[in-house]
């Protein structure tokens, strides 16, 4: 993690991020894709979804990491388009989270509420990642 970066709204690595989602599938694919031949896929979001479809994850909780995995990406995407380069932590500053939220389709002023339902939508997966990770 960046020194400075506030863990809860690193995209890719802060808790319920883009990397806990895809550690998830990928443990998935380490211990059934031999048996489950869909879930042999680069894919995140193709192998939660035949995770799910073979019964080793719950349509809630695949709903949970997808629902977070699309999120951060989508988040991850408009900070490209406001900013004019990537980066996988959502801004601090007021201005670019307000501009990144509009690029969401958020109403004015709603660069808050796209943070609040960020590190919802994190925690919610990162529940699902250490109950499925770790067991």
């Amino acid at each position: 993690m960046p020194r400075g970066v506030d863990p809860a709204l690193h995209l890719k690595l802060g808790p319920g991020g883009l990397s806990d989602v895809e550690w998830v599938v990928q443990l998935l694919q380490l211990r059934h894709a031999y048996a489950v031949p869909a879930m042999r896929t680069t894919r995140t979001l193709a192998g939660l979804a035949a995770a799910v479809d073979a019964g080793l994850v719950g349509e809630e909780d695949a709903v949970a990491l997808a629902g977070s995995w699309r999120l951060a990406a989508r988040i991850r995407d408009a900070v490209v388009l406001v900013r004019g380069r990537a980066s996988d932590v959502i801004p601090v500053r007021a201005a670019d989270v307000a501009a990144v939220a509009s690029v969401l389709g958020y109403p004015p002023g709603g660069g808050q509420d796209l943070v609040q339902d960020y590190r919802q939508a994190a925690r919610r997966a990162r529940a699902v990642m250490e109950r499925l990770f770790y067991g």
